[in-house]
């Protein structure tokens, strides 16, 4: 069953290249019930990002960042320019390749196993958007154990998931080819990997409630940003 919580295995690297050429489609098919792009979706996510660095690091211009999970790149599209510096990784070559030609001045590189290729103490921010649930349950531990490990000293690690508690969300992963095997997870479960990995949860919100833009609703939606309403979370962690 496509969408569960907590329990079963992980599309890999060679799913994922498959998907490579159709990705943005792919994605598109699985939200089309909202009536929107998903281009929006995209840009939501990342300027929450940049609010969350603008609150816990400062000026984005001055941060050298690393996406996990970078996929083909398509956040990064936003943050261009934003921050201070941009890499990206992904277990995915062919989404790397993809991703290089759509951002060039974006750094990327090809992950091996669980290793990311990058020294220690890196970046001053790491993130990692709809990630974690293509990881399996019994696997997050190391991969959270990496994310520390690239991110320095009192920088800022932020995860952003599905919530498994909106059905329309829930939907929209049921109909996404590569989310087939995904492994929803819980604000909570997020917040304690992080925490047990030796990170220190900083910020835990529920995000996009609305598919819209409108700043008058966008402003609203964070009166209750605290309640499992909206389509997707994101935990903030200081290393």
């Amino acid at each position: 069953m496509s969408g569960r919580d907590d329990a079963g295995g992980t599309a890999g690297a060679a799913t994922f290249d498959e998907y490579a050429d159709d990705y943005r489609e792919v994605v598109q098919r699985s939200i089309s019930f909202s009536g929107v792009e998903q281009e929006l979706f995209t840009r939501r996510k990342a300027r929450h990002l940049l609010d969350v660095v603008r609150r816990r690091l400062g000026p984005p211009g001055d941060v050298r960042a690393l996406d996990v999970g970078c996929g083909v790149g398509l956040t990064d599209e936003y943050l261009v320019g934003r921050l201070g510096e941009l890499e990206g990784t992904d277990v995915s070559a062919e989404a790397v390749r993809r991703a290089a030609s759509a951002n060039p001045s974006v750094r990327y590189s090809a992950s091996e196993g669980d290793a990311f290729p990058y020294e220690d103490g890196r970046f001053d921010l790491v993130f990692a958007f709809c990630v974690l649930h293509h990881v399996p349950p019994d696997e997050r531990p190391r991969f959270v154990a990496e994310v520390q490990r690239v991110v320095r000293p009192g920088g800022l690690v932020v995860v952003l998931e599905h919530n498994p508690f909106n059905p329309l969300t829930r939907l929209a992963v049921a109909r996404c080819d590569f989310d087939e095997d995904a492994v929803l997870l819980t604000s909570r479960t997020a917040h304690r990997l992080l925490r047990d990995g030796g990170l220190r949860p900083v910020e835990r919100r529920y995000v996009i409630l609305l598919p819209t833009e409108a700043p008058r609703l966008v402003a609203a939606e964070r009166v209750v940003a605290s309640l499992p309403l909206a389509a997707q979370y994101y935990v903030a962690a200081r290393r």
